[in-house]
């Protein structure tokens, strides 16, 4: 089926009614999802992640799902007129395949053991403060009630690691000491907490709050945790399917990702040889191009201002080109994230674009230089024509309800989507000089690495040095990742023990830009030039790889 974009003016259908009863549903159980959808009215609340409120959450699934299945029985194949058009049939199939996902994953209590260095309820607490607008007096006083929830909201993440223990599921040791050094940060002198803009008594029970969590995940939670890291294939397979959007071959996948880091690492070499003799390595051309000073940046400031300059002059210069790059996407905001963790990520605009879209580097501390021969690639990636345009072309379609313009994600198709973009940046000559040609290629290998790593490791498999027994674990894990990416020890520390907490989303990334490449091509194959694909991929927004193929396609 192909995605009609000339339909005259659609009117909302009642699938579209039910699937805005249903965001503005989950709005209220889930208020940090509300405030990074940009749906006013919770920003002073905050969800308990308490094993009931998972049970709310899957309660109103199945209801959505419910609902689905009565809308959908009332299609006679047999009548003249259809109750779903196009667009209805492309959103039956995502809620099927996101719904039926997140449940099974609830009933495999997914959800109440959830526990990592990146994307648990610890770290949903502390982002949705920093996305917190406090330019007012007003303002300030909702974000002084949400802070005010802090306690009760970590009591009950409290329950459902409790719950989830009780199950004989505890999360490994490793990310048990990550999200207690996190807390404690948040609880010491000097926590970002004290930068909100806030003082007074809601700030200082936060703090304690986390405190006490972190004391609790030390003394109680640890000493009951598995050394293990990896997953095994069974738990793998349902994350991959989550992440990527599509069913995945993991074996051959992983044979992919081998291939993949062999072939990226020859074309860097010939680079190197390129630029500074045949002698040269890769990781010595590296550090020479670190100590080129055209391609330096000393201090945050300077990297925000070439960050800004950088995504301004592609947004002009792509739009009309290879997009068609909406009014109401057309800035985008380049910010430090206080946290400083090392990762640098996007926030979408809010539905109305009262918020822009924002691209945050979270600077560890200390960190002064930055280099652009490495970090152009990534500008792409989270801002143009990257994550930006992607979430941003989504927010701007008419005929999308709520629920797929603002809250489905998939990893597969936007992280996927970033990587295309990223290459596509080459195609179309901005990666021609050769430093900037080798920070592409340092992240496109490291994608591919991450293949190997996280499917290696989750699912046990041998060492593919034939000079080396075992199988992957941590030490195997960072020294693989060394040796295949510039990234400084600090953030790479950080990005390993993020494979080993969430299985299955880091591959999704490269495998993920496969699949757009693999759709692209077959698009053009049958007469689609590139701008077109782009234009009707986007105006999709975020479908599972295997829905954006039917949907794109004859």
């Amino acid at each position: 089926m192909s995605f009609d974009q000339t339909m005259e003016s659609r009117q909302p259908s009642l699938l579209d009614a039910s699937c805005d009863n249903f965001v503005h549903d989950l709005a209220q159980l889930t208020p940090t999802d509300a405030t990074a959808w940009g749906i006013p009215g919770f920003d002073g609340e905050l969800e308990d992640f308490s094993p009931s409120y998972y049970e709310s959450v899957a309660d109103r699934t199945r209801e959505m799902l419910a609902d689905l299945d009565a809308l959908d029985d009332t299609t006679d194949e047999s009548d003249d007129e259809d109750d779903f058009d196009e667009v209805d049939y492309v959103t039956a199939a995502v809620l099927r395949d996101r719904l039926c996902l997140d449940l099974d994953l609830h009933h495999a209590g997914e959800d109440i053991r959830c526990l990592n260095n990146i994307a648990s309820p610890v770290q949903t607490i502390r982002d949705t403060l920093m996305l917190m607008p406090r330019d007012t007096p007003e303002q300030l006083d909702v974000l002084r009630s949400r802070l005010s929830k802090v306690p009760a909201s970590l009591s009950g993440y409290k329950d459902s690691l409790k719950e989830a223990a009780s199950r004989g599921m505890v999360a490994p040791q490793r990310q048990i000491s990550e999200v207690f050094v996190q807390s404690e940060r948040l609880a010491d002198a000097g926590s970002m907490l004290e930068d909100l803009g806030v003082e007074g008594p809601e700030v200082d029970a936060a703090k304690e709050a986390f405190g006490e969590f972190a004391d609790w995940l030390s003394n109680e939670l640890q000493p009951q945790a598995p050394s293990k890291d990896a997953v095994g294939r069974d738990r793998y397979e349902r994350f991959s399917r989550l992440f990527v959007g599509d069913a995945v071959d993991l074996d051959e996948a992983y044979e992919w990702g081998l291939d993949q880091v062999r072939a990226i690492k020859a074309e860097q070499e010939k680079i190197a040889h390129s630029l500074y003799g045949t002698d040269t390595s890769v990781r010595a051309a590296m550090r020479k191009l670190n100590e080129e000073e055209r391609y330096q940046l000393h201090g945050t400031d300077a990297l925000v201002e070439w960050m800004q300059s950088t995504a301004d002059r592609v947004i002009g210069e792509l739009n009309g080109t290879a997009f068609d790059i909406p009014d109401e996407i057309r800035e985008i905001e380049c910010c430090i994230d206080p946290a400083g963790t090392g990762g640098i990520f996007y926030t979408a605009p809010s539905d109305d674009f009262s918020r822009p879209g924002r691209m945050w580097w979270s600077v560890p501390a200390g960190q002064e230089l930055f280099h652009t021969w490495q970090e152009l690639t990534t500008v792409h990636h989270e801002g143009a024509p990257g994550h930006h345009l992607q979430l941003g072309s989504a927010l701007t379609q008419p005929d999308l309800n709520l629920w797929r313009r603002a809250v489905t994600w998939n990893s597969g198709h936007g992280e996927g989507w970033a990587l295309y973009a990223e290459a596509l940046m080459a195609e179309l000559g901005y990666m021609d000089d050769p430093g900037f040609r080798m920070g592409l290629l340092d992240a496109q290998r490291f994608r591919a690495a991450r293949v190997v790593v996280d499917i290696g490791l989750h699912l046990g498999k041998a060492l593919p040095d034939c000079t080396t027994s075992g199988a992957w674990d941590k030490s195997h894990v960072k020294t693989f990742m060394r040796e295949n990416t510039a990234m400084d020890d600090a953030n790479l520390n950080f990005e390993v023990t993020r494979y080993l907490g969430w299985p299955g989303q880091a591959p999704s990334y490269a495998l993920g830009q496969r699949l757009w490449q693999d759709t692209r091509r077959a698009a053009t194959e049958q007469g689609m030039d590139v701008r077109d694909f782009h234009s009707q991929a986007l105006a999709l927004g975020s479908v599972p790889m295997s829905i954006l193929r039917h949907a794109i396609l004859d």
